[in-house]
């Protein structure tokens, strides 16, 4: 079985929520304008950014049948939801909702609670979920900073490989450049490793990935349009400086609490997504009144998203 790879940026977008916690579907086609407007070629749903262990199934449902409604006559734009890496049968029922909604692949990661003892565990786990929907490609997330799985993808691959006929590649969320490298040349580039680190964008594009996933696509999709289009122009210098601007505004995530801070990003462009869930820590007021002024001196307004006229339409 043979896949298109992703190519450019795709979205993690956060899921919306209304102020007392509940899920703000209302809000996703303002999102889906936003992407698109900035050259977003996709959204992975429900991952880390969008708070899917935080999510209901119900929820993860109605998120996805949002967004199957925003792209379904979009052939441009795919959307692909984590199913979840904690409970099996529940991922094979969300894999086989997305598939009846017209979704264009599903993704996993690894159980964190009782974890896989071996990476031929854990590509068992992935056989079990993408036989349930064997037409759709099937991505394994790999993000071992909170699931504590670490097993090298090379090895994955090596066990995937014959056993899962639409394993269609990893959203490699790390920083092992080594395997990383190693799994872009395992059976001349069959997988689609997609690179999950804004910060290292540039490191991985001299390794040779086409596609990335990440949350400040979001919110400074143009930055890192400009960085792709200096490293490919040969331009390191340019690429190097603006690399370094996408540093220093994630640095401002780990200095006001970490990943809600880009719900705080969001709502500096004009697309107030609510906040994070217990146990994630929001920002107060006073912290967003210092965070805006930190902003302001990135210069942040230089390569923020643009809301498109259009979405205010809805």
């Amino acid at each position: 079985m043979i896949h298109a790879h992703l190519q450019g940026l795709i979205s993690a977008p956060f899921t919306p929520m209304h102020p007392d916690g509940s899920v703000n579907l209302g809000l996703i086609p303002s999102y889906y304008a936003l992407l698109k407007a900035n050259g977003v070629n996709g959204a992975f749903i429900c991952g880390s950014t969008g708070e899917g262990v935080s999510l209901t199934k119900e929820e993860k449902k109605a998120v996805a049948e949002a967004w199957a409604a925003c792209a379904k006559n979009d052939p441009d734009f795919a959307v692909m939801p984590l199913l979840g890496g904690t409970c099996i049968k529940d991922a094979k029922e969300l894999a086989l909702h997305a598939q009846s909604i017209g979704l264009d692949a599903v993704s996993f990661t690894a159980p964190s609670y009782f974890k896989p003892a071996n990476v031929d565990m854990l590509a068992a786990c992935c056989q079990e979920i993408a036989a349930s929907v064997p037409d759709m490609p099937f991505y394994y997330y790999h993000i071992p900073v909170l699931t504590g799985v670490g097993f090298a993808m090379y090895d994955l691959l090596k066990a995937v490989d014959g056993l899962i006929p639409n394993f269609a590649g990893i959203k490699y969320t790390h920083e092992d450049f080594m395997d990383f490298l190693s799994c872009l040349h395992y059976k001349n580039g069959q997988y689609d490793m997609v690179w999950g680190r804004d910060e290292n964008m540039l490191p991985a594009l001299a390794l040779g990935t086409k596609a990335s996933i990440g949350s400040t696509y979001n919110y400074a999709a143009p930055l890192y349009h400009d960085l792709m289009e200096a490293f490919n122009s040969g331009d390191l210098q340019r690429a190097q400086q603006l690399q370094q601007q996408s540093i220093d505004m994630i640095r401002l995530l780990g200095k006001y609490g970490g990943i809600a801070t880009g719900k705080a990003y969001m709502k500096l462009i004009g697309l107030d997504c609510g906040s994070f869930r217990l146990p994630v820590k929001n920002m107060d007021a006073a912290q967003f009144e210092q965070f805006k002024i930190d902003v302001s001196l990135l210069g942040f307004d230089q390569y923020s998203s643009k809301i498109p006229e259009a979405a205010n339409a809805y």
